[in-house]
């Protein structure tokens, strides 16, 4: 079977994306290999009218509406690799098998990096967080600690003030100049140079956090900004472009979601600068519109051009 869209990755675009095309009666199959960057996280937030819902509740509701449409399919899988030309798309799955498709949605996300300090690992998504916007509510009004893993922890400390007492762990890494010193002190925050080495309590829970001299500094929840990286190849095999960005290097898209390869489209944290489920969700959408619209440009003979 040819499928009119292939969508790799089930979580919040690729859903999207698909549900979109599904309603456009188009026969869409979404491969999902069960990995979401969000499964440590307890709750999502800022997704109206769901707000504080498991992301593993959200996900199965959404396959579950999906499942509603007779032109739409989800197979758990990992795809391996996957090839795109004038013909249309051929994706390659783990067991060998090979799925085919006129376009293709990637909605592969991203994967994080944890630095190695002892404790991080076993509280990430609990007390160790990287979104003040999704998760700072939850611990506001206690003592709040941000971890200088990139150059921009500088600026989660400046943001932090308005949920709890900050103190900016550098790390030895990442010390602000002066003029972020300055912003930084006119906001209450603490600047400590000695590095975290351990974090302290019964894991989930946070008690403190011990530094390379000794000292314990009493700290109920860490925010820092974890290394990430596509989590997929598929992208880097087809050769789509990639744009750098604050948080790492993103498949280069336009405001339809279309790649710099023809055919192939692409939403999520793997092709936005900055990552939420809300913003997900909307170029999910955007995604399945548009690889829609291009297949009925080509029925009506505008050819690949729009692709």
């Amino acid at each position: 079977m040819r499928y009119d869209v292939i969508v790799v990755g089930g979580s919040f675009a690729g859903l999207s994306a698909a549900q979109a095309l599904a309603r456009a009666r188009r026969r869409v199959l979404v491969i999902d290999g069960g990995m979401p960057r969000n499964r440590f996280a307890a709750a999502a937030h800022n997704i109206f009218g769901h707000d504080g819902t498991p992301p593993a509740q959200l996900f199965a509701h959404g396959r579950a509406e999906l499942a509603r449409y007779p032109t739409a399919e989800l197979l758990a899988a990992q795809v391996a690799t996957a090839t795109a030309d004038a013909a249309g798309v051929l994706v390659t799955l783990d067991d060998g098998s090979t799925r085919s498709g006129r376009r293709l949605v990637l909605a592969t996300g991203l994967r994080d990096t944890l630095p190695d300090v002892s404790g991080v690992a076993a509280r990430w998504g609990a007390t160790v967080l990287h979104c003040p916007y999704c998760h700072g509510y939850e611990v506001a009004g206690r003592a709040l600690g941000v971890l200088a893993n990139h150059p921009g922890a500088a600026h989660h400390a400046l943001m932090l003030p308005d949920w709890g007492p900050t103190t900016y762990f550098t790390q030895g890494r990442f010390p602000p100049d002066a003029d972020t010193a300055a912003q930084l002190a006119a906001r209450g925050v603490t600047i400590e140079h000695t590095p975290i080495v351990a974090l302290l309590g019964e894991a989930p829970a946070l008690d403190g956090v011990r530094l390379a001299d000794g000292r314990v500094v009493a700290i109920a929840a860490v925010f820092m900004i974890p290394a990430s990286h596509q989590a997929s190849p598929l992208a880097a095999q087809l050769g789509c472009a990639f744009d750098d960005g604050p948080l790492g290097a993103h498949v280069r898209v336009d405001a339809m979601k279309r790649t710099t390869v023809p055919g192939v489209y692409a939403a999520g944290d793997a092709a936005s600068p900055m990552h939420s489920a809300t913003a997900a969700i909307a170029a999910g959408v955007l995604a399945g519109v548009g690889a829609h619209q291009s297949l009925v440009a080509e029925a009506a003979g505008a050819g690949r051009r729009v692709a």
